[in-house]
């Protein structure tokens, strides 16, 4: 494999992990903003669960609202199960979002790396022609 393809291939590799990092990093972005409207929401419920109180003088009224709070208690505890599988969800993503940046950094520097070592071999073969040339110069005019 030639200098040239191997820069090319690692370029890619740089390019895929960019684009791996960029996607993560939405996904994330999404995530969070789902987690906010579960906090909204769960902070919606408790508030619907806590004004349902008592009625006094009406028991058909009262067991309408002890009903009505303990479907609002079911649903803020499996709001708040949801809440928190979804906080595991994007604590992973965020952890592959890591990841990913640091083998894109990774590649980075490995891909300016080979480029600095390319553009030395580079240099050096320049120079070597160059004082070859001088010296076949001096010879001739010696």
């Amino acid at each position: 494999m030639s200098e040239r393809q191997r820069l090319r291939s690692l370029g890619r590799l740089v390019d895929l992990q960019s684009r791996e990092v960029y996607r993560l990093t939405a996904d994330v972005a999404e995530k969070r903003v789902t987690r906010e409207r579960y906090v909204r929401n769960l902070t919606k419920l408790e508030t619907l669960r806590d004004s349902s109180g008592p009625v006094a003088g009406l028991p058909a009224l009262s067991l309408n609202r002890a009903g009505y709070k303990q479907a609002m208690m079911r649903m803020v505890a499996t709001h708040r199960l949801d809440l928190s599988l979804h906080d595991s969800q994007l604590a992973l993503t965020q952890r592959e979002l890591i990841d990913a940046a640091r083998r894109h950094e990774a590649l980075g520097q490995v891909l300016q790396r080979e480029h600095s070592n390319v553009l030395h071999v580079t240099k050096v073969q320049e120079q070597k022609q160059q004082d070859e040339m001088a010296s076949q110069v001096w010879w001739r005019n010696k």
